[in-house]
């Protein structure tokens, strides 16, 4: 298995996992954000994906830089990872962990400290994922919404 920059060949693969890891969005949205982000000379997002068997996408894990508050860190800039996501006959295999690894080092080759990442109160999975891949929990938020009339 390979820890590779998204390219253009692997476009629909990565679609197709972005959609089942939010599946709110259409895979044509999925897909014209990958197209867009391919297109952008941002330096402050990053995004792998796990290639197995040649061209077999089986993960990804989507990073920014965040130069705002993030919870919990108390430094900044700091790679925050916006998407993590393994094949499920793929997982408990090290797939999240290496791709975690490679975000680690973009992370410091930008010259973060810190490394952050958030989750569901309720998913208990993506919570022992984290814990398992070296992320410590710092706090818990309840957001509220009030609409204007």
């Amino acid at each position: 298995m390979e820890i590779l920059p998204v390219a253009e060949r692997y476009i629909e693969a990565y679609a197709t996992m972005r959609t089942a890891l939010w599946p709110s969005e259409t895979i044509a949205r999925h897909r014209g954000d990958i197209e867009e982000a391919l297109a952008s000379s941002s330096v402050d997002h990053v995004a792998f994906l796990a290639v197995a068997g040649g061209d077999a996408c089986v993960g990804f894990v989507e990073a920014a830089l965040r130069h705002d508050y993030v919870n919990g860190c108390t430094t900044s800039p700091v790679a925050f990872v916006e998407g993590l996501y393994v094949c499920p006959d793929m997982r408990r295999n090290g797939v999240a962990r290496r791709l975690i690894d490679q975000v680690v080092a973009w992370a410091r080759a930008c010259g973060c400290s810190e490394i952050a990442s958030d989750a569901d109160a309720g998913n208990m999975d993506s919570h022992a994922v984290h814990e398992a891949l070296g992320f410590c929990e710092t706090e818990r938020v309840v957001f509220f919404r009030r609409e204007l009339h």
